[in-house]
């Protein structure tokens, strides 16, 4: 979707909200898409005091793994999204303004790129998780681990009475 804000340029106090879906199924993370839901971008572009201020959030649902236990789970995912647009820039390396293409912006391009800079490096299925046991391989969060203790060289004499 591309945003014409050509008629907020010159206009404080204009803006112009938008809500959109854009499919990122097809944006890969080693091997795994984990986009199986419309992403929603809900925002607005609005000119304060004559700056243009761009904001919105992307909100979806993404299909993970977790990196402790190994479980599938679903991963609320918002990302919150803001700068500012100009015509041209005064300075070259600031960050934080994105230039205009003759009044415009491409925000499908400027989603996606958020979508993908913001994509979570750890999932956890649960703050808590436990896990898996080295051992013998269970998932501690709904199971005990069924590993004997190994006893200490030094108790092995008590080990051997505590067993008769």
């Amino acid at each position: 979707m591309v945003l014409d804000v050509k008629r907020i340029i010159n206009t404080p106090g204009g803006r112009i909200p938008f809500d959109f879906t854009e499919d990122f199924s097809d944006v890969d993370f080693g091997g795994v898409c984990p986009a199986v839901r419309p992403v929603s971008v809900v925002g607005q572009a609005e000119n304060i005091a004559g700056m243009l201020r761009l904001q919105f959030d992307l909100t979806t649902t993404l299909s993970a793994v977790c990196d402790r236990c190994g479980a599938p789970f679903d991963l609320p995912y918002k990302v919150p999204f803001e700068c500012l647009l100009a015509e041209e820039l005064e300075e070259n390396d600031n960050d934080d303004i994105l230039l205009l293409d003759n009044g415009t912006v491409d925000l499908s391009e400027l989603a996606r790129e958020t979508f993908i800079l913001n994509m979570p490096s750890k999932t956890l299925c649960r703050e808590d998780c436990r896990g898996l046991c080295s051992g013998c391989g269970v998932n501690l969060n709904y199971e005990k681990c069924r590993c004997k203790k190994e006893v200490d060289p030094r108790l092995a004499a008590l080990a051997k009475l505590l067993e008769q």
